[in-house]
This record gives C-alpha cells, sequence and structure tokens, in this order.
C-alpha cells in the first residue's frame, strides 16, 4: 500500500475511534438524563472530583497502582493466550501476605527491609496463586479462566476468615480488620504528598515489563505460545514451562499490587480492600490490548472513573454505581470499532 494512503487510513481509523468514543459519552449522558441529572452537572463532577484538585488527583493515581499492576498480571498471561480473571484473588493474597509479614515484623526492622519482605511476601503470595491455577491449565488441561474466577471467591473467605477471627485487632472498633501498620513500616510518602513511593514503583514495573515482554526471548516465546502453540511445541519451545512462567509473573504483579495497596494506602486489612479491582483490571488489560504501557494509561482512566462515583453521589444525587455503565460503555467501544481486530485503546 503507497504511504500516502496508509496515511489516510491511519486518519479514517483514528477519525472512527473518536467518534466511537464520543458516542459513548453521548449515551452516557442520555443514561444520566433519565435518571434525572445533569449531564453537564455529572462530567463536571467527574472532572473535578478525580483530576482538577491535587488531592483527588492524588487519590486516582494511588488508586490506580493495583488497577494497573493486577491489569499487568492480565497482560502477561494473554501474551501466552491464557485468560487471567484471577487478579481480584491475587491483590488479596498479596495483601494478606504482606499483613502478616508487615504485622508480624513490626517496627524491630528498618522501614526498607519491612517494604522488601512485605513486596517479597505479597508477590510470591500472588505467584503461588496464580500458579495454581497455572498448574491445574498444564498438568490437567483445567481451564484458567475458570479456576481463577473460583479462586477470587476463595482468597476473599480466607482473608475474611483471618480478619473475623485469627488477626482481628483486639483494640480495634469492633469491626472486622487486622491491627494497623506501624508507621516504620509504611511506605514513604513522596514530596509531602499523599502520593508514596508505590506510584513509582508501579511506573518502573511496567517499563520493565514493556522491556522483558518486547525485547527478551522469553518474551518472544510467550507470543509464539500464544500465537500457535501447536507450531511452538513442535519446534521445541517449552508450552507448558512457558505457560507456567506466564501465570507467575502475572500473579506476582498482582500481589505486589495488593503490599503496594496495603502498605501505602490501607494500613489494615479489611473486607473490600481491593474494590473489586481485580475485575476492573481484567477490563483495562482488554482495553489496552494487552500492551504494559496502553493498559497502565486504561488503568489510570478506569480509576479516575471509579473513584468519580462518589462525587456523583455527594454533589448530583446520583448512585455512584452509574459510572459502571460508562465502564461498560468504553470496553464495549472497540467493538464498534472493527469486526476484525480486537479493538485498541486510544
Amino acid at each position: 500500500m503507497p504511504a500516502r494512503l496508509r496515511r489516510f487510513d491511519g486518519w479514517r481509523r483514528l477519525c472512527a475511534a473518536l467518534l466511537v468514543y464520543l458516542g459513548a459519552l453521548a449515551l452516557f449522558s442520555v443514561v444520566v438524563a433519565l435518571k434525572g441529572g445533569n449531564p453537564f452537572s455529572v462530567w463536571s463532577t467527574m472532572v473535578r472530583s478525580t483530576v482538577l484538585a491535587g488531592p483527588t488527583l492524588q487519590e486516582t493515581l494511588l488508586r490506580a497502582v493495583p488497577i494497573a499492576l493486577a491489569a499487568l498480571a492480565v497482560a502477561v498471561p494473554a501474551r501466552a493466550g491464557l485468560v487471567n480473571v484471577g487478579g481480584e484473588g491475587q491483590l488479596i493474597v498479596g495483601a494478606v501476605a504482606a499483613t502478616g509479614a508487615g504485622v508480624a515484623i513490626g517496627a524491630s526492622v528498618p522501614g526498607p527491609v519491612s517494604w522488601l519482605v512485605m513486596a517479597v511476601a505479597g508477590a510470591g503470595a500472588g505467584a503461588a496463586w496464580a500458579g495454581l491455577a497455572g498448574l491445574l491449565r498444564t498438568a490437567l488441561g483445567a481451564n484458567e479462566a475458570v479456576t481463577t474466577l473460583l479462586l477470587n471467591f476463595v482468597a476473599n473467605d480466607i482473608m475474611l476468615y483471618l480478619i473475623y477471627q485469627l488477626w482481628k485487632d483486639p483494640k480495634g472498633s469492633g469491626q472486622p480488620e487486622s491491627r494497623p501498620l506501624v508507621h516504620a513500616a509504611q511506605l514513604p510518602r513522596l514530596w509531602g504528598s499523599q502520593l508514596n513511593i508505590a506510584v513509582l514503583v508501579t511506573v518502573a514495573v511496567a517499563a520493565a515489563m514493556w522491556w522483558l515482554l518486547r525485547h527478551t526471548g522469553w518474551g518472544f516465546a510467550l507470543r509464539v505460545v500464544g500465537g500457535n502453540p501447536e507450531a511452538a511445541r513442535r519446534s521445541g519451545l517449552p508450552v507448558r514451562r512457558l505457560l507456567l512462567s506466564s501465570m507467575l509473573v502475572g500473579g506476582a504483579l498482582a500481589g505486589l499490587g495488593g503490599m503496594l495497596n496495603f502498605a501505602g494506602l490501607e494500613l489494615r486489612l479489611r473486607p473490600d480492600i481491593t474494590l473489586s479491582f481485580g475485575y476492573i483490571a481484567f477490563l483495562a488489560s482488554w482495553l489496552g490490548r494487552h500492551q504494559p504501557v496502553k493498559v497502565v494509561g486504561a488503568a489510570l482512566l478506569f480509576s479516575a472513573i471509579a473513584l468519580s462515583g462518589n462525587g456523583l453521589q455527594l454533589t448530583d444525587g446520583l448512585d455512584g454505581s452509574i459510572v459502571d455503565v460508562l465502564l461498560a460503555l468504553i470496553v464495549a467501544a472497540p467493538l464498534v470499532l472493527t469486526k476484525r481486530r480486537r479493538g485498541a485503546f486510544l
């Protein structure tokens, strides 16, 4: 195809994408109007409550940390053709392991040591949790989408048992939650703001995963396996080992996300500590076509949309869950763009 035609085709696709996404925003405005809200007021509230004010922008970035890492946990196995729906459970077990390690260590070791121990515990727990589904897939042929989804509920039950029974804070207010993380073990804040080093860690991890998937033999092998497993097997690639390694790495990323969310923001293990971030992360990875940079961008967008529900409830009197409609429309938009491609995040 001549260069001129390629440029024209690129502009045509960009215009089509913009029209489709604008259509999604327009449909959301119609839903808001049907619910008795003012669409202009709602859009203003959503922007002001997430990105315009310093504190709200910081909260958006902090909430994007577990979403981004759980989305990367979906993206890595997806390169090998696997469907990891277990980001929620892997976030939870990462937070549980970090809680156990952090609360047990307390202030008995320097802060950097406690951060490292919690990170290793969280990533290890997430890797083990995802690795269980990976083993079931490689050894028994069990569908990993089903097993990872079911393991989410098991992880949540384990967490609830611990905070209602063994780990419940005896000095707390009676609510089911663990003892708080001591100040020395909490992640340090950046530049006197509410942000902490979890944001920088997430950026570094995303950059590392981009490099690993794009510039290493392991990343290339994953793409081969994901494209044609039988051809990969005949060419001598260790397909089972590659499938399992992708699940282990993905689980470790989500587990690390659970640890960073706990040690940097929550500081206690409690019910709903992940706020369904794992399921939002699955959508973010799909929208970003499992490409690390685009996945992180989608995670930031979804974090802002999810948090805007609080502002809509307080300012416009709407049910905060209405933002789920907008999430659904944004995710559905790529399906309208083309019948051949799976969609892209723009």
